[in-house]
């Protein structure tokens, strides 16, 4: 089912303008545009090794572009020293594709880490108020003293989740959300995502090559070919052309 459009605002929270990133002799983004408004679900569509990833790990700092700007709710990512770089990360969520969680800590010590490091002033109670919210949130408040290695698949893609948003931040970003997962697993994950959305009020990027989840999720889809971005639009105009490059990839990655 392709995605309602929810609450989009009209103010840009990630800009980026004419983005070039090589590596060596390898062109990977070729002077790309990308606008995330207030409260939007983004999706970027592409295939393996399109430099999607990259286009992510550039936003958060963790890479530098060769040429162009990239500008983060307000600040120009690689013009800030690491003290702000680390302050605006702290606004950044980011869900990895392997869920990145410790597997020597429950799952309440999964949650409590990032809060404690970042937030030392909060009391016991508080605490445990803000892990018990994040869980519920993502349905799994009665794993709380599970290990990781006692879930599924999709119950620590969950728990990642919850772990980022217990810093409550402004931006998410999912690396290939559903990567792995059972088509019913993908299913709840793209409605988590779209249940963060509205609870948390995030404006998100979603990386993936998954046609079921930018169908599910994306409030736009931007389809990434060649280092460049060729299509956007929702999900119906984005595969609405005689362009054999997207009918190809539609034809191969989607199931109705």
């Amino acid at each position: 089912m392709e995605k309602k459009k929810g609450n989009i605002g009209t103010e840009s929270v990630i800009s980026i303008k004419n983005l070039e990133k090589s590596f060596g002799l390898l062109h990977v983004l070729r002077g790309i545009d990308l606008e995330l408004k207030q409260g939007e679900n983004l999706v970027v569509l592409g295939r393996s090794g399109t430099g999607k990833s990259v286009l992510i790990k550039i936003i958060s700092g963790l890479l530098k572009p060769d040429t162009g700007t990239v500008n983060v709710l307000g600040q120009y990512v690689d013009k800030i020293d690491n003290r702000e770089l680390q302050k605006l990360r702290l606004k950044i969520g980011f869900s990895f594709q392997n869920s990145a969680l410790y597997d020597s800590m429950t799952v309440r010590e999964n949650l409590e880490f990032p809060l404690v490091r970042n937030s030392s002033h909060l009391t016991r109670k508080e605490v445990d108020a803000a892990v018990e919210d994040v869980l519920d949130g993502v349905g799994l408040l009665q794993t709380i003293n599970q290990m990781p290695s006692e879930l599924s698949g999709g119950q620590r893609k969950r728990i990642g989740i919850a772990r980022t948003l217990i810093l409550r931040p402004e931006i998410m970003l999912y690396d290939e959300p559903t990567a792995g997962l059972d088509p019913i697993t993908c299913i709840d994950i793209n409605n988590l995502i779209n249940e963060v959305q509205e609870r948390y009020n995030t404006s998100s990027i979603i990386i993936t090559h998954d046609l079921t989840c930018a169908k599910s999720v994306g409030d736009r889809v931007m389809m990434l070919l060649d280092g460049k971005f060729a299509r956007q639009g929702t999900f119906e105009e984005v595969f609405k052309t005689d362009d054999e490059r997207v009918k190809t990839f539609y034809n191969y990655n989607f199931t109705e």
